[in-house]
């Protein structure tokens, strides 16, 4: 059987291993020059693959996509990942937080490692030749880098494309456009793992955007996070805003942060009260909370200048700060997208319903997550499994 695999990114690279081993002739088209470029980004601060949580609840991290998303992940799940990594020869351990890394902490010797056992199970790559969708035949069409049309028949296609963040190292969406021409119903992309807006007053931006807001607890609605936060120029970012994203997304949005959530209201207005009286809220805060002064900063963005001196109602602020986000950074400073191929339009193989032979994975799927290793988990097990099931329709030559 010939596969073609549209996308170099884990999800394509991934599908194409497992086709490859069982036998079948398969080719990797790529758009850019080199292949995963994304996924080697991601890995310069420290590639973080999985989570070691439970999976029951690892599997909460994908909100209402956890449902869509669980015979994937019980197929291939963060164990499963960890033993292809040593595999490879990549080593993983566990850091404190429970999050899964390469003891190298790169992807380039993993891509590397990756890359060589592909091209001796015969895998081809075909870098810089740009996906346009089908000609009337069926066949897939690519513009190569001398502007040529290249048609490709292929007995299986496993589009792997991407979203649209990051879109200079490769994925930028273009194919949206492509599927709904052919009739798919495409969920419209937004930005995921990003900062969010507000308007800090000139004083607090100049002395505080780098500076981080630890060990706070954070909500919008009804969804909370734990974490850290970055002060920045536009607004806020970092882990605990991620796991906001869909609820600040829309803007207009009230973000609280709890600024010491291992104290109740009471513990800390009678913390206050034992603070001499006659000094300022600043040492106040300083000396009874240990509040760093960003912290404190952003108490008065929330309440304004003068911050209250009764105890309970200090303390009440200090666990309710609240500010107003105007929305999210744009889907190029963002870390990945939300929104895209509906599950309704694919069949239980990943298959388009409207497009029998073709396969969607990774994240032109429409599910997201936050960062902790949840989203390339979830990319390679989609990979694996759309893989999985082209084998069980078409058995191995071998």
């Amino acid at each position: 059987m010939n596969v073609a695999v549209v996308g170099a990114g884990p999800a394509g690279l991934i599908a194409a291993e497992i086709l490859s081993a069982a036998g079948h002739a398969v080719t990797v088209y790529e758009r850019m020059p080199s292949p995963a470029r994304k996924f080697l980004m991601a890995g310069r601060g420290g590639l973080n693959l999985t989570h070691s949580e439970p999976f029951e609840s690892f599997l909460t991290r994908y909100g209402n996509s956890a449902s869509k998303l669980k015979p994937m992940l019980e197929a291939f799940p963060p164990s499963a990942l960890i033993d292809w990594a040593n595999g490879l020869g990549q080593e993983t351990f566990i850091g404190s937080s429970g999050r899964v890394f390469p003891k190298a902490m790169k992807a380039s010797p993993m891509l590397r490692a990756w890359l060589q056992r592909l091209s001796a199970q015969g895998v081809r790559l075909e870098t810089r030749h740009d996906w346009r969708g089908w000609n009337d035949a069926g066949d897939l069409q690519f513009r190569n880098v001398a502007g040529e049309t290249v048609s490709v028949r292929a007995d299986a296609t496993v589009l792997a494309l991407g979203g649209a963040s990051w879109p200079r190292l490769g994925s930028d969406g273009s194919w949206v456009d492509i599927l709904r021409k052919d009739g798919i119903a495409i969920a419209p992309l937004a930005p995921a793992n990003c900062g969010v807006n507000h308007a800090w007053s000139d004083v607090f931006r100049v002395r505080h955007a780098g500076e981080p807001l630890k060990n706070i607890a954070l909500s919008a609605g009804d969804v909370q996070a734990r974490g850290e936060a970055i002060v920045t120029d536009y607004g806020i970012e970092g882990g605990a805003i991620y796991a906001l994203g869909a609820a600040l997304r829309g803007g207009n949005t009230k973000l609280v942060i709890d600024l010491r959530p291992d104290m109740s209201e009471a513990e800390i207005a009678a913390r206050i009260a034992k603070v001499r009286r006659g000094q300022s809220v600043t040492n106040v805060l300083r000396k009874a909370l240990h509040l760093a002064p960003v912290a404190v900063g952003f108490l008065r963005e929330a309440h304004g200048v003068s911050l209250p001196t009764d105890p309970p109602a200090l303390a009440h602020l200090v666990k309710h700060a609240a500010v107003t986000v105007t929305g999210s950074q744009p889907m190029a400073r963002a870390i990945s997208t939300a929104g895209g191929v509906p599950f309704d339009e694919l069949d239980g193989a990943l298959m388009l319903k409207k497009r029998p032979g073709v396969y969607v994975v990774g994240e032109m799927l429409d599910w997201e997550a936050p960062t902790g290793g949840y989203l390339l988990q979830a990319s390679f097990a989609t990979g694996a499994y759309a893989a999985r099931e082209i084998l069980a329709r078409a058995p191995s030559t071998r």
